[in-house]
Order: structure tokens, then C-alpha cells, then sequence
């Protein structure tokens, strides 16, 4: 069993060592462990050339354009059977290599993308993805903030997990934590999260959400897209949609049970995400052939130029 750290903090600050914590509790668990700082990592922009979703839903592999060490820390993390990941809450979200990571990970890592062109790839003869995509993992998130300001930080942590359906085990916020080395209690929970986590994946199919319960009773997410007309609610992770109610003081998200068969984070709602890219990338790439379509992007090129950025500049 294999647990894998994953800090998005400075060198040897709070986040590379919560995260080490974390580590700690595994290994007491009897796991094998390995830690990776990510800023250390050439890891680049999503440049959205859309190249990974077109080779997933065409039977061509799984692919991307940019050539940093991406693909490299991927083997690391399709290697573990667990993984942490503590990031700095910055702006009350996560930071901006962990968006860049969800960002480069979301059509490549999504589970049921990738079910479905293992299934294309198996009719037609053509390239599989890797199959570890498809394989069972736990993850816990840590996100340290030097304030209260950590409203976004647990969904954008879920959002890293969304689309390859790992099952969460803790999704913790530490607020106030600028100096959390030197408080024992928030210590001893990094610790209890790595263990935990080890716990998980050694047992992957009795394991289960140990960290507190949110407002959506499916993910535990607390943030809500609201309709302002009605009670109208859609969580802001899973995408269920259902409605806000109020019982005895306490807020309740409340939902028709086949809306989980819609939700973003099980198999078959995956299954209708894969089948709606396909139609729309097969569509687009036809699309792009058309002389209507090579007519109208020239027009928008011949209208104005991009002001150059000043290394480009003669």
C-alpha cells in the first residue's frame, strides 16, 4: 500500500509540513510513503487546445500537447493507492498550481471519459487508455489558511477528485493556521488524516467520509448555485439539483433520488458527461471544415490584433 504527499505550499512552511504529518500517520499505518512539492515540478498552463477529450472520445489514447513533467508526477499519483494533498488557501479558494492541475487532470483524469474510450477503443481496434485511470483510490484534502477566509477551498479540493471519482475521505479547512506546526490539536488531526487515509485505501470498499457533514448529504459541499425565485438550489460540486429547505432552524438540501444517477461524481453521470463530448467535439471538429467557420474566425482575426507582451515586442 502506497500513500503519496502532495504539498502546494513554499518550501518547508505550513503545507509541506502538515502534509508531512499526514505522512507520518500513514507510515504508522504501515504504508509506504512518498512526498512530492509540486512547486519544485515544471507543471504548465492548460493552454484548452481540447487535444486530451478529442483523443479520449475518438479511440486515439489518452494524449496531451504540452510537454512539461505533468505526465511524470501522473505516474506517481496512479501509483498511489492514496494520496493527501494540503494546498495554501489563498483568496479563499486553493492556489493557482492546484487549479492548473485540476484544469490539465479534468478531461484527461475523468473516469468515465476514459471507461468510455477503454469501451471505443476495445470496438474499433484503436489506442486504450492507461487503465490505472480507472482504478479505485482514496484522497483526503488539507487547505491552511492564515485566516477565515476559506469559503471555496473545500470545493475546488472536491473538484480535484471529481472527474477521476476518487472517494474522499477528509476535506478539511485549518483557518487561522499561519502557525500550525506549534498547535498540538491541529498537528495530531494532519496525523489522524494520513492515517485514515492509509486505513482507506487498505480497505478502499468498507471505507467512508470521515471529515464533517456538509450541506448536500451526497458530497458534502456547502456551496450552492441559488435560483433567486424559488428554492431552487444546484450544488456547486456534484452538480445534483434539488431545493433548499429550512427544518427546525437547519438548513437541508433536499433532492429527487434520481438525480443521483445525474451526478457529476458517480459513473453514470459520468457516462452522460463522456457521450455529450463526444457529440460535441465530433460536431466541432465538423464543423471547423466548414468554409462558414474558417470566414468568420478570419474576420475576428482581421479585426483586431492582440496587443504583443513585451518580450515579443521589437
Amino acid at each position: 500500500m502506497k500513500i503519496l504527499g502532495v504539498s502546494f505550499g513554499g518550501p518547508n512552511g505550513a503545507n509541506d509540513s502538515m502534509c508531512k504529518e499526514a505522512l507520518m500517520g500513514a507510515k504508522e499505518m504501515g504504508a509506504e510513503i512518498e512526498f512530492v512539492h509540486l512547486m519544485d515540478w515544471d507543471i504548465q498552463n492548460c493552454t484548452g487546445c481540447v487535444a486530451c477529450s478529442r483523443s479520449l472520445v475518438s479511440g486515439k489514447g489518452n494524449v496531451c500537447t504540452q510537454k512539461d513533467e505533468l505526465d511524470a508526477f501522473l505516474d506517481l499519483m496512479l501509483d498511489a493507492d492514496g494520496i493527501i494533498f494540503c494546498t495554501p488557501i489563498f483568496e479563499k479558494g486553493a492556489t493557482g498550481l492546484f487549479h492548473t492541475l485540476n484544469d490539465r487532470l479534468g478531461p484527461r483524469m475523468d473516469r468515465g471519459i476514459n471507461a468510455f474510450a477503454t469501451e471505443l477503443a476495445e470496438k474499433t481496434g484503436g489506442k486504450k487508455p492507461d487503465p490505472r485511470i480507472l482504478k479505485d483510490k482514496a484522497v483526503a484534502f488539507m487547505g491552511i489558511g492564515g485566516s477565515d477566509w476559506a469559503t471555496k477551498v473545500q470545493v475546488d479540493c472536491g473538484m480535484l477528485a471529481l472527474s477521476p471519482a476518487w472517494k474522499i475521505i477528509d476535506n478539511v479547512t485549518f483557518s487561522w493556521s499561519k502557525n500550525i506546526i506549534l498547535e498540538p490539536e491541529k498537528v495530531a488531526a494532519a496525523r489522524n488524516i494520513g492515517f485514515e487515509l492509509a486505513k482507506a485505501a487498505a480497505d478502499y470498499e468498507n471505507s467512508k467520509y470521515i471529515g464533517e457533514p456538509g450541506v448536500c448529504p451526497h458530497c458534502h459541499s456547502r456551496n450552492f448555485f441559488l435560483d433567486p425565485e424559488s428554492t431552487h438550489a444546484v450544488c456547486e460540486l456534484c452538480g445534483i439539483e434539488g431545493d433548499i429547505v429550512i427544518n427546525g432552524g437547519r438548513i437541508t438540501f433536499e433532492f429527487p433520488e434520481e438525480q443521483l444517477g445525474h451526478a457529476h461524481d458517480t459513473m453514470s453521470g459520468k457516462f452522460i458527461h463522456a457521450k455529450d463530448i463526444q457529440v460535441n467535439e465530433m460536431k466541432n471538429m465538423e464543423n471547423r471544415k466548414s468554409e462558414e467557420y474558417k470566414n468568420r474566425v478570419e474576420a475576428y482575426k482581421l479585426f483586431i490584433q492582440p496587443t504583443p507582451p513585451p518580450h515579443k515586442r521589437q
